[in-house]
This record gives C-alpha cells, sequence and structure tokens, in this order.
C-alpha cells in the first residue's frame, strides 16, 4: 500500500442466513442498515432542508464514513458498491464548498462513460435545489461541441464530463480550472481501463495543488494505487465491504457444457424458469454482447446489447427502453453497464465468470438493492472449473450449485415487456416538458394516466413509454394532436 494510505474498514452489521426457495418472488428483503443522521453533520441549513424533502434522512455506510473527513477538507478514497450512495457524499462535499457569487469551476467530476457523468448531474441538481442558482454543466464526448461552448461563455459552479472532452476544453482554453476547490474521480478504476490515463494527467496538470481530492469507485484495481498516490495527499481510505445479504440476493452457479450453443441454451432455460421482469446478462467483450443478444433476440426474447462501440445516440435509446421497461432483458459489458441507474433489477445473469474477480460482486451487487429481492445466476463451463474455484476463494466461501432448469420450459413463450416506447421530435430546446407529453396523451378522453410510464426528455427529442396494448392508440394522438399548440413528429422504436 503507498504511503499515506490508511485503511479504515466499515464492516456491516452481521446477519442471519437461510435457506432460501429457488422461486425469484419467495426471496425475502433485506433489513436496513442503522445509519447516522445527516443533522449530525455540519452542513448549510439549506442542504439539509433538502435532504430532509428528499426522504434522505440517514446515511448509508459510505456516507456515514466518508463525509465528515471530506467536509472537513481531507483527500479521501472511498470505495462501494454501485447504488450505495457514493454520489450524494461527494455531491455534498462538492456543494458544500461552493461560493455562490463566483461562477468560476469551483468542483469537478470526472466519470468514465456519458451515462455515469448524466446521472451524476442529475444527483447534484437535485441535491443543489435548496441552493440558489446553482449551475451544473456536462461536458461529455458525442455531444455537440458549440453548444458546450456558449454554457462555458456564462460560467458553471461545477462541471461532470469524460476525461476526453474534458481535457479538448482545455486545450482549446474553453475550460479553464485556475479555481478548482475540489477534483471528484467517480469509477477511477474504469477510467483506467479505458485507456484515460493520459487525459486524467493532462487534466490535473492544470488543477491547482491546493485542491480537495476524492476518488470514489466500486473496485479499487492495484493499477488505481499508483495514480491515487501520485494525485493525492495523505488520503484517507474508507472501504465499505461488499458482502450480500443472502436473504436480499440469492446467488446461484450453474454447470453447462462447453460450447456457446450449451451455455446460450442455458440462459433460455434459466430467462424461461424464472421470468425476470428487468434483468442484465453480463458479457465479457464486446463481440459477445451483440452474439448473445442476436441470438436471445432470435428465440423471441426482448434484448438489447450495450457496448462501448455503440453511437451515443444509440445507447442513449437503448438504456431508455430498458429503464421504461420496454425491454426486458439487456446484454452488456462491465464498462457499458456502469453507470446504469437501474433501481428494480430482478436478476442478473452470468454468461461467464468475470476476469476481475471483483468486478462479479459488482455484477451480483445490482440486484437486490433497495430492499428489493433479487438473483444472480453465474454459468460455468467444464473447463472452467479453476476459474470457479478462483471466485469461490476470493468470496470465501463456496458458491451454492443448482441445477439448470428441466429442457421442458424451453417450450415457454419468453416474457413479453409490459410497455412500449414513442419518440417524439421535440425536446427540451423546443420548450416541450413531461407534463406537456401526459397532457397530449391524457387530455380529451385520451389515454387513462396510468397508462402512460416514465417520460424521458433529452434536448431534442423526448421519450415516453405507454402500455403496449395501447401504443397504436398514443402514437396516432401525438401524430395528430399537438404539444404546446405545435405538431412534432412521432415513432414508434420499440418492438
Amino acid at each position: 500500500m503507498p504511503p499515506g494510505f490508511r485503511r479504515r474498514p466499515l464492516s456491516t452489521p452481521t446477519r442471519s442466513t437461510r435457506p432460501l426457495p429457488p422461486c425469484l418472488q419467495d426471496v425475502p428483503l433485506s433489513d436496513p442498515f442503522p445509519d447516522a443522521a445527516f443533522a449530525s453533520l455540519p452542513l448549510a441549513p439549506e442542504l439539509l432542508d433538502n435532504l430532509a424533502s428528499l426522504g434522505f434522512d440517514a446515511m448509508t455506510p459510505i456516507q456515514a464514513e466518508s463525509l465528515p473527513p471530506i467536509l472537513a477538507g481531507r483527500d479521501v478514497i472511498a470505495r462501494a458498491k454501485t447504488g450505495s450512495g457514493k454520489t450524494a457524499a461527494f455531491g455534498l462535499g462538492l456543494l458544500s464548498r461552493l461560493t455562490l457569487a463566483s461562477f468560476a469551476v469551483q468542483g469537478l467530476v470526472l466519470c468514465p462513460t456519458r451515462e455515469l457523468a448524466d446521472q451524476v448531474a442529475g444527483e447534484l441538481r437535485r441535491l443543489a435545489r435548496g441552493l440558489p442558482n446553482v449551475k451544473v454543466l456536462t461536458l461529455c464526448g458525442g455531444a455537440p461541441f458549440g453548444p458546450q461552448l456558449s454554457s462555458l461563455a456564462h460560467g458553471a459552479h461545477l462541471v461532470v464530463g469524460t476525461p476526453g472532452r474534458i481535457e479538448e476544453h482545455l486545450r482549446k482554453g474553453s475550460l479553464t480550472l485556475d479555481g478548482l476547490e475540489t477534483l471528484v474521480l467517480d469509477e477511477a478504476d474504469r477510467m483506467l481501463d479505458m485507456g484515460f490515463q493520459a487525459s486524467l494527467e493532462a487534466i490535473v496538470a492544470q488543477t491547482p495543488a491546493r485542491r480537495q481530492t476524492l476518488l470514489f469507485s466500486a473496485t479499487f484495481s492495484d493499477a488505481v494505487r499508483p495514480v491515487a498516490a501520485a494525485l493525492m495527499r495523505d488520503p484517507l481510505t474508507v472501504e465499505v465491504a461488499e458482502s450480500h445479504d443472502a436473504r436480499s440476493i440469492h446467488e446461484r452457479v450453474y454447470r453447462v457444457a462447453d460450447g456457446d450453443e450449451a451455455r446460450l441454451e442455458g440462459l433460455c432455460r434459466l430467462l424461461l424458469h424464472f421470468r425476470p421482469a428487468s434483468s442484465v446478462v453480463f458479457c465479457n467483450t464486446k463481440r459477445e454482447t451483440d452474439e448473445v443478444a442476436q441470438a436471445l433476440e432470435a428465440a423471441g426474447f426482448s434484448a438489447l446489447a450495450l457496448h462501448g462501440d455503440l453511437e451515443q445516440a444509440d445507447r442513449d435509446r437503448l438504456l431508455v427502453l430498458f429503464a421504461n421497461r420496454s425491454a426486458s432483458i439487456l446484454v452488456a459489458t462491465d464498462v457499458a453497464a456502469r453507470g446504469l441507474d437501474i433501481a428494480e433489477l430482478d436478476a442478473v445473469f452470468n454468461y461467464h465468470i468475470a476476469r476481475d474477480l471483483e468486478v462479479h460482486v459488482h455484477r451480483v451487487g445490482r440486484t437486490g438493492r433497495a430492499g428489493s429481492a433479487g438473483i444472480a445466476c453465474t454459468l460455468v463451463g467444464e473447463g472452467e472449473a479453476y476459474r470457479l474455484a478462483r471466485l469461490s476463494d476470493f468470496l470465501g466461501e463456496p458458491l451454492e450449485e443448482a441445477t439448470l432448469p428441466p429442457r421442458s420450459v424451453l417450450a415457454r413463450e419468453p416474457l413479453v415487456p409490459p410497455m412500449a416506447t414513442l419518440q417524439i421530435g421535440g425536446g427540451k430546446k423546443q420548450k416541450v416538458r413531461p407534463g406537456d407529453i401526459l397532457g397530449a396523451l391524457t387530455g380529451e378522453a385520451g389515454l387513462a394516466g396510468d397508462q402512460v410510464g416514465k417520460i424521458k426528455v433529452l434536448a431534442n427529442s423526448a421519450y415516453v413509454a405507454v402500455q403496449r396494448e395501447v401504443a397504436a392508440q398514443a402514437l396516432e394522438r401525438l401524430i395528430d394532436g399537438r404539444i404546446k399548440g405545435r405538431s412534432f413528429r412521432a415513432r414508434r422504436v420499440s418492438q
């Protein structure tokens, strides 16, 4: 461990475990963690009032351990799984240091993907609602450069972005970090995996040496340690154990014969047996992601492939379809899935054991969150016994092995997603709001309110989910009707 690193492990309370029934709906819920109150922190009254209005009364373990030293100005390395409250931890630290009268960039958050950056920026805006005129700007690749220049010209308190685009703005002089107070590296391990180390070094070189540096990650690989040692001053290390409550996540291993055909059949048998409404199939390569998604589609499943080679517009569309329940299966690589904001994920399927064993724990932790029940299934071929043994050693206990459901389940029809998604050719720049879309669909004896699902408004387009059986009616209303007195193009983008 490099000099200056001090580990402060935070142990979660022990809970008794018991044998679990095989059906997903029978897995009991987990108990809440007894956390400290946000009111115990030296936060501004406006921030505390807003936290109370959001229902954030008690801190999660990572927040309880990391926020006090962050608010005291310490550099902090924090490791905890996705969904543990990391964004609120560093977000409150950022907001507590702002000088609102100054529109110089005072906080910078670097993220590996645009999806995670958008998610982080949205959470920062939500946490900042009680403060007057806090400007949070997102700067990511895949988005037009011109509008970003215009936004930067008006100043910003906080910037959230991807390393490549942030470096480009610094190189062009459109972004300066002379007044930076806090630098946050969110999911630093994935940024290194994606080849961003040179960009990170170039960015850090243009930040003040006196800055506070926060490093948050779900995993902490050996490659991160020398980077952290070079960037940080006497950092405090906080780590939350990633053990999963066996009563909220039921994890099993299923043996399959070697070969792609047998592995794919095993996956189909599990999907048809458990019938999860929302699940992620993790693959180790982009090519495998495409192949598995295509094979599932050919078998009648509603599956989408998500990996780093997709154009940003396609990534946005796929994530919307999955989040609004217009597709039930997302086949993804680990890097592409980082930052997914899916609160209720019924199941995770590991098509292969993850190459990085810490990533396996991270994958499994995506289900069974927020007190919900979930299952995690890992397929293991005949020639992969050594990898399973390594995983068991890493976890400190053998994983439960189960027999694949009988081949007779292959006669079942795949689950049909309950929603369909419509795309509208107008968004925030056309002053379209979610309420406008809802009104256009439900007004004048139109759809019932409960027939309309999630609405996502982007810069120049919007997506709305409707119950599948009324999709044609909803599309007709959008094409023939008006939104805010204007006609917009509309089309169905899901099956």
